[in-house]
C-alpha cells in the first residue's frame, strides 16, 4: 500500500450569477470571489491543480498556477432548471429533487448517480501526489460520498459556500477511501 496523499477540493469563487442553478451555465466568478479562492489555496503544498472546465472554477484555479482541466469535475447538470433561481422552478419539483436527486433529477437535466459516476471515474485517475481540485459543490459532495461513504443526505449536511476548502488524506485501494482532515470557509 503506498502512502496516504492530500487532495484540497476548492469551491470555485462566487460566480457573477450567484442564487442561481449553475450547473452547465458557464457564469464568470466575481474579482471578490475569485480573490478569496487565492487568498484561500495560494499556500496549498500541492504538486498538480486541476479544474473543471467551466470557467468559475477554471479561472480560480489558473490564478493559482498551471492547470489541467477536467470537465468530470463540473457541476451536475440542472437541465431546464439551469440559470434559474429557486424561486423560478416548481417547488413541489425542487423539493423533490432535494429530497432524492436520483429519482427526480431536473426535466432535461443530469442524475445524482450520472454525477457520482463521473467524478468517480475523475478521483480514479488522480495520482497520489498532492492535489488541489477546484470544483463545485455538487461534485464536491459526490466526491465525498464516494470517498468517505457518506450517503447522500449526509453529504447534504456539510456547508460548502462558495470558496470553502475540504481537505481530505486519500490511499490508495480499489476503491481509493478518505478522511476529511480539515474544512474551511463553511
Amino acid at each position: 500500500m503506498t502512502a496516504p496523499f492530500r487532495l484540497y477540493l476548492l469551491r470555485h469563487g462566487e460566480p457573477e450569477l450567484a442564487g442561481r442553478m449553475l450547473g452547465r451555465t458557464d457564469s464568470p466568478v466575481t474579482a471578490a470571489g475569485l480573490a478569496t479562492c487565492i487568498a484561500r489555496a495560494a499556500d496549498l503544498p500541492v504538486t498538480r491543480r486541476i479544474a473543471s472546465d467551466l470557467m468559475r472554477a477554471r479561472r480560480c484555479a489558473e490564478a493559482l498556477g498551471p492547470t489541467e482541466i477536467d470537465p468530470r469535475w463540473r457541476e451536475l447538470d440542472f437541465g431546464d432548471w439551469d440559470g434559474r433561481s429557486a424561486g423560478e422552478i416548481d417547488a413541489a419539483a425542487l423539493s423533490a429533487f432535494w429530497r432524492d436527486p436520483d429519482a427526480a433529477p431536473p426535466p432535461g437535466g443530469e442524475r445524482w448517480s450520472a454525477l457520482v459516476a463521473r467524478v468517480g471515474a475523475a478521483i480514479a485517475a488522480l495520482p497520489p501526489e498532492p492535489t488541489l481540485v477546484v470544483t463545485h459543490g455538487g461534485a464536491m459532495r459526490a466526491a465525498l460520498h464516494i470517498l468517505c461513504g457518506f450517503d447522500r443526505r449526509a453529504v447534504w449536511a456539510f456547508a460548502l459556500p462558495y470558496a470553502s476548502l475540504v481537505t481530505l488524506e486519500i490511499w490508495d485501494g480499489e476503491p481509493r477511501s478518505a478522511q476529511v482532515t480539515e474544512l474551511a470557509g463553511a
